[in-house]
């Protein structure tokens, strides 16, 4: 009789632990998210060679929830015509969103998100432009949290101007907190390649409202012998959100640049 009750005890205990497994977070917990910023420079690495599968074994690896590409091609002569998208789409398993910035070599060149989280919205902004050349952008993506509440954010991700000069980057900074101010409600990240170190007066002017990930500078380029961080995830409000690890991937061929990879909470309310 004794064993009999012992085995149901187990059994009852068993299958609650199954059922709490699948049941869905409580409201109040916190929301991990895993961002990965990555430019990949077409899927050229460092030895010169386009390798689209090597980018997305890099980004496989660390098991990405949204994902910031920058320099990515769709249709383009110098990649074979692959639409680069869909094709790290399909290599990862991620929903892909592409915007065109500018034609190029018979096709187009910009901007990408990966995602496994759904989608409510999206579309690409253009940064203001004081030269003649590459016109740069920005995607503006309104996700779910795969929390109870389903709780929503915005995930914005960027490329912005590399020049000497860095009136176009202030601009672009402005032209961010611009649309970052249609939804103050919701809570936001940034990600991408800002081409401006920490100690710029780009990074002041963006921590006037959003917040480093990363409490020290963190060499993401060049890939082989790194010298300097120009690739930043930021969040706002600072309130609702805890950064739990941000650092530097040691992938030094890949690309030209590192990927940087923060994973955070998001207070559900």
């Amino acid at each position: 009789m004794i064993d009999r009750r012992r085995g149901f005890l187990a059994l009852v205990m068993l299958t609650c632990s199954t059922l709490s497994a699948f049941a869905p977070a409580r409201a109040d917990e916190p929301i991990r998210l895993r961002i990965l910023s990555y430019n990949i420079r077409h899927g050229e690495g460092m030895d010169s060679k386009v390798d689209l599968e090597r980018i997305a074994g890099v980004i496989r690896a660390l098991e990405p929830d949204l994902v910031a590409l920058q320099e990515v091609d769709r249709g383009c002569k110098r990649t074979n015509g692959l639409d680069e998208p869909a094709e790290l789409g399909r290599l990862t398993g991620m929903k892909p969103l592409f915007a065109r910035n500018i034609p190029y070599q018979g096709g187009e060149y910009g901007n990408a998100v990966l995602t496994r989280l759904p989608v409510t919205a999206w579309r690409n902004e253009r940064h203001p432009s004081r030269h003649v050349g590459e016109q740069r952008g920005f995607l503006v993506v309104d996700v779910t949290a795969p929390d109870a509440r389903k709780t929503p954010f915005r995930f914005m991700a960027t490329h912005i101007d590399s020049r000497p000069d860095d009136a176009e980057r202030m601009d672009s900074v402005k032209a961010i907190e611009k649309v970052a101010r249609e939804r103050p409600d919701l809570p936001a990240i940034l990600a991408g390649d800002l081409n401006s170190k920490p100690d710029s007066r780009v990074l002041a002017a963006f921590t006037e409202n959003w917040t480093r990930t990363d409490s020290s500078p963190l060499l993401t380029f060049p890939a082989d012998r790194p010298d300097r961080q120009i690739d930043y995830v930021l969040v706002r409000p600072a309130g609702r959100w805890k950064v739990l690890e941000t650092r530097v991937i040691a992938e030094p061929t890949a690309s030209d640049h590192r990927p940087l990879l923060s994973v955070l909470e998001l207070a559900g309310h």
